[in-house]
This record gives structure tokens, sequence and C-alpha cells, in this order.
């Protein structure tokens, strides 16, 4: 038989996991607009309306809660590479290539909300901290493991040749340019405003890639 808990025991784990939640909350707004190393644990309890000790209590240290965070970016992250294997799954390897980039765009590009991990990933990259290794291990490896079965399909080659990890980075490398930031704004503005105008853009990517990885494969 199950005990019951008591209303002040039922309320007061409710209370845990509203403060918990709150902390992700601010923590993964935070770490997002500044990067791990200059956010303080008093500064996210303050302004998720929590005790100091919070953050110990509930994620053992300021790294136990930036873990939390990323854990919950590499969902969303891995969801998209997934996703994009869906999408080109039993297709030939030209098709499988434009479902990855048109997916990759719909989710990456479109998905505003999600803007915060596009931050918080930049920030990773630029000083990184001990909990990187696991967005490359979960993350990275395997999108790029997919990318380049596709493009070896293409070339007709093992996808671990420098020529397939060339034309990955080629087709990644555009991928991410297309991504929102405030240079693109400048130079490009309006480039993916509309469901019309982000369409053209995967297209336009699908095409020069493919066309660059059939000019290879002729040459050689």
């Amino acid at each position: 038989m199950r005990l019951r808990r008591s209303a002040p025991a039922a309320r007061a784990a409710g209370t845990e996991a509203e403060t918990e939640a709150r902390l992700l909350d601010v923590a993964a707004r935070l770490f997002a607009a500044r990067g791990f190393k200059k956010v303080t644990v008093r500064e996210i309890c303050r302004a998720a309306d929590a005790n100091v000790a919070a953050v110990n209590y509930h994620f053992g240290d300021k790294l136990g809660l930036y873990r939390e965070v990323l854990a919950k970016a590499i969902g969303t992250m891995q969801a998209t590479t997934e996703a994009a294997r869906e999408a080109g799954m039993g297709k030939p390897p030209d098709q499988k290539l434009r479902a990855y980039v048109r997916v990759f765009l719909e989710r990456v590009v479109r998905q505003g909300h999600d803007s915060w991990i596009h931050q918080l990933m930049a920030h990773e990259i630029a000083d990184p901290t001990p909990a990187l290794d696991l967005v490359v291990e979960q993350v990275i490896r395997p999108r790029i493991e997919y990318v380049s079965e596709v493009v070896a399909e293409l070339l007709g080659d093992d996808a671990s040749d420098d020529q397939v990890r060339r034309c990955v980075l080629s087709i990644q490398s555009q991928c991410h340019m297309a991504m929102p930031n405030t240079i693109a704004k400048r130079l490009a503005p309006g480039l993916h405003a509309d469901h019309d105008k982000l369409d053209q853009l995967a297209n336009h990517i699908a095409e020069f890639s493919l066309a660059g990885v059939r000019a290879i494969r002729r040459r050689r």
C-alpha cells in the first residue's frame, strides 16, 4: 500500500520542484547571454527568487547546474539530427542531403524559441567548459557522421576519406552561416524571413553542395 504524503510534505515537494525549474530556466537564460564563467550562483538564485544554497542543494554546484542546462540543449540538438535522418530514410543520397539541409534550417533557423541554445553553444565554443566533451560526443560527432555517410554515398568513397570530410565541412559551414546573427542581419536582411525565403535558402545550399560534390566525383 502506497502511503500518501501529508499536505505540508506535498506542498514542500511541489515547492522544491518549482524552485528547481526556476533555477534551470533562469540559468539557461543567463548562461546563454553571458557564458558559464561570467554568471555567478548568487545572481542565478536572486533572479530565480531562491535561497543562495539552492543551487548546491538541487545540482551539487554551479557546474552541475550548467550540465543540466546543457543536457536540455543537447536533447533539442539530438532531436534535430534524428529528424533529419528520419526525413531522408530510404531515399537516395541526394534526397537525403536535401532533407538534412531542409530540416536543419527549419528547426535551427526558424524556431526562434531555441535561440538560447545557439547563444549557449557560441559561448561554449569560444570559452569551453569541462562539459564541451558532452556536446561533441552526443551531438556534433553523430551529426557529422551522418552527413559523412550521405556524402560518402554521393562520392562513392569511404566516410572517413579526407575528401568526404572536406565536403562535410563545406556543407555544414553553409548551414551554420545561414543561422540568424547580427552580421547576417546587416549583410543579408530578410534572408530567411518567411517560409518561402527559407525554402529558397535550403534549396540553394542543397543545390550548391550537390553540384560541388558531383564536380569532385567527375574530376576523380
